[in-house]
């Protein structure tokens, strides 16, 4: 059986994150990815969209994590010439009854960390967008948009830099975890038995499977995995906006929002469909229910504009109508495992946090 020091499991944004954050302190680190490329599922199927962390719950670790990991990703990507733009975005109140939550929107953002937050007027939105229909506005002046598959080139290139071996086509099928160490069972053209000191699960959607795969974890810290598809509709021509349009969040999400790419198209999405199992195919049926949602901000979105992009998939970890919980990412002090890490629900906003995602995981084998 073959040995490695340290295993990252997933070479999704956050297992790159991980893999170069462990490799650059000296690791050994083996990253072993089910798919033929980095990023295939989650982590290249959003509206990559950096964050400032508006709206998670006070001390929580999405809240923390992607305040502090926006502040770091803006600076990566400057000092590795990864496009990214400071758009900014506004939060948009559709009747006069979602005005006053403009302010509790506001109250809790800032009780996050998150600066350069504004209320606006309606005439004061409509004088930044005047293609916006409004009734009044909170603008964010810290949220932006990045190309999210330069930024993860530029994550593999350093972690393989600092010695980071990626090995793709090669799923983890199971293995045993312990005191002793870990062993693990690898698929693909090659199958094998691989050993290691340290394990990082940062398998994205197939996290929960692999620990329920792995003997010697305990089932009860084991998830159940929740698929909620969000699909995603493009705009034929240019959008007559210069920012992010967000509509006041709806129960179960953040509603159908106008996102822009660096190019200046418009995307608008997603959209929530919890669905059995994996499946990125785009229902054209559900356009209808765009056009009424953007026409809210956008009445003027002309009929047959609206062509279908992608889908993605987020990894959650409650079921539909439970609350949404924090990321879950639990090293030897919850499951008593010296040496692993499991990462579970890291869904939005992972893209943003990712490199604090990936010191958290650092300091939890730091004692290992």
């Amino acid at each position: 059986m073959d040995e490695v020091e340290c295993v990252v499991v997933g070479a999704g944004v956050v297992g790159l994150a991980v893999a170069r954050e462990l490799a650059e302190a000296g690791h050994e680190v083996l990253v072993l990815e089910a798919e033929e490329a980095i990023g295939t599922h989650t982590s290249s199927r959003n509206s990559e969209v950096i964050h400032a962390g508006i709206y998670y719950p006070r001390g929580s670790l999405k809240a923390r994590l992607c305040v502090e990991g926006r502040r770091r990703l803006y600076e990566f990507c400057d000092a590795h010439g990864v496009t990214a733009r400071n758009c900014g975005k506004l939060i948009v109140a559709t009747s006069p009854e979602e005005v006053g939550q403009l302010a509790a929107i506001k109250a809790r953002a800032e009780a996050n960390g998150v600066e350069r937050m504004r209320l606006l007027s309606a005439a004061e939105a409509t004088a930044q967008e005047p293609a916006l229909h409004c009734f009044g506005a909170l603008e964010s002046g810290a949220t932006g948009i990045l190309d999210s598959h330069a930024y993860m080139l530029a994550l593999q290139g350093e972690a393989e830099e600092a010695g980071a071996i990626f090995v793709f086509r090669s799923p983890v099928l199971g293995g045993r975890v312990g005191a002793a160490g870990h062993e693990l069972a690898v698929g693909g053209e090659a199958p094998m038995r691989l050993g290691c000191r340290l394990l990082v699960n940062a398998a994205g959607l197939g996290a929960p499977g692999l620990a329920a795969a792995l003997e010697g974890m305990p089932r009860d810290l084991v998830p159940k995995p929740y698929y909620a598809k969000g699909s995603y509709f493009t705009l034929a021509g240019r959008a007559p906006f210069s920012r992010l349009i967000y509509p006041v969040p709806v129960a179960g999400g953040l509603g159908v929002h106008l996102t822009l790419d660096l190019a200046g198209a418009a995307r608008f999405g997603p959209d929530v469909e919890w669905i059995a199992g994996i499946d990125y195919r785009v229902d054209l049926a559900r356009a209808a229910g765009f056009y009424a949602a953007v026409r809210r901000y956008w009445p003027d979105l002309a009929e047959g504009a609206l062509q279908a992009g992608y889908a993605g998939i987020r990894p959650k970890i409650a079921p539909p109508g439970a609350p949404s919980p924090d990321f879950r990412i639990e090293g030897p002090r919850t499951h008593g495992i010296p040496g692993l890490v499991q990462m579970f629900g890291i869904e939005s906003p992972g893209l943003t946090a990712s490199l604090s995602l990936a010191s958290c995981v650092r300091a939890l084998l730091a004692k290992a």
